[in-house]
């Protein structure tokens, strides 16, 4: 936000700024230096002085203790550091997506084998599968077969052991059904 008064940048957010040097309001720290001695509870001002002798940041690591934890570091370096675990973290994790399987009612049973397999290499791969059977027009009144279908789907899926999270119902002119992959 710009103060159109005095033609200044103004900061609105606090989260983003880090705790370093002089950002630091607390009156005393727990001192780590770099090469990993702890010094105890020192005030803030003499912190920064050792810091500033070895030509290094005054880091806050753990702001919620009390006193905080400050680190005598190369703050760039730690920066970059934490930045590039934080991706590498993102990296390996996996992020489950919900697959839909449609069919028919009237499906053939090649098709119907085919959604099968479908939905099993999706559960293979630890992600949700919602199964819809669509209905139209007057096969509402007929809304039992396809719960019908939907039941045996579930029937023959059941030897890979698939959680049900939802089991079929109807939801306007579709019967849903939800599944994940089993917990190992």
């Amino acid at each position: 936000m710009v103060d159109k008064r005095r033609k200044t940048i103004v900061r609105e957010d606090t989260k983003s700024r880090e705790l370093v040097n002089e950002g630091i309001r607390a009156r005393e720290v727990r001192l780590i230096d770099d090469e990993g001695v702890n010094h105890g509870v020192v005030p803030t001002s003499k912190a920064l002085e050792l810091a500033k002798e070895k030509d290094l940041d005054l880091v806050v690591v753990s702001p919620n203790q009390a006193p905080p934890v400050a680190k005598i570091i190369d703050w760039g370096k730690y920066k970059y550091e934490t930045e590039k675990r934080a991706k590498e973290a993102k990296k390996k994790q996996h992020v489950v997506e919900v697959k839909e399987v449609k069919m028919r009612y009237k499906i053939d049973t090649h098709d119907y084998d085919v959604r099968m397999r479908a939905a099993r290499k999706f559960l293979s791969q630890q992600n949700k599968v919602k199964l819809v059977i669509m209905l139209r027009g007057r096969e509402m009144q007929h809304n039992k077969l396809a719960f019908d279908l939907a039941n045996k789907f579930l029937a023959e899926i059941s030897d890979i052991n698939p959680v049900i999270e939802r089991a079929p119902m109807l939801e306007g002119r579709n019967v849903v059904a939800v599944l994940s992959a089993s917990l190992k």
